[in-house]
């Protein structure tokens, strides 16, 4: 683990962020990729339903980011009809980047250029340790869900139908 001041531009945003919040947790960089839940998952020694991936949706043209379990496919109908949406859609590469500053397979919860309308994965609850993304590809931050939900003023909601 470096320190905050050595961490990656993005990841020190995201780090203030969490601190602002009262959080006493610390964005971690790796020494390898930590881009999709499978190799977060491998790089932590931990199960892949525990990797909390930020994934920006469009619902009605307006950015939705969606916590989900690693182990999860967001059922983008599922997930339309309990935010009142008429379509969700996934968000391009260049969206990702406007609405968070971060590149995909990097994006936080937080350290947007201005809050982002979330949803949490109830899935999650299973894990009393998430990991959600530090704002780069090679970082990762640990949270309860508790913390999640209250940090990001997510809604808890399925978004797969298992």
């Amino acid at each position: 683990m470096v320190g905050h001041e050595e961490l990656p531009e993005r990841s020190r945003v995201v780090q203030q962020h969490l601190l602002d919040a009262g959080l006493d947790v610390r964005v971690r960089e790796l020494p390898a990729s930590t881009r999709t839940a499978a190799e977060a998952a491998a790089a932590l020694g931990c199960a892949v339903g525990a990797i909390a991936s930020s994934l920006l949706f469009m619902a009605d043209g307006e950015p939705l980011l969606v916590m989900t379990s690693g182990r999860h496919r967001v059922d983008v109908d599922l997930v339309a009809g309990q935010v009142g949406a008429g379509s969700v859609v996934m968000a391009t590469a260049a969206q990702v980047r406007e609405v968070t500053g971060q590149a995909i397979g990097g994006v936080a919860p937080v350290g947007h250029p201005a809050p982002v309308r979330t949803v949490v994965d109830r899935a999650l609850r299973e894990h009393a340790t998430v990991w959600v993304a530090g704002g780069t590809p090679r970082t990762i931050v640990p949270l309860t869900v508790d913390q999640l939900v209250a940090l990001t003023d997510a809604r808890e909601l399925a978004v797969a139908s298992d």
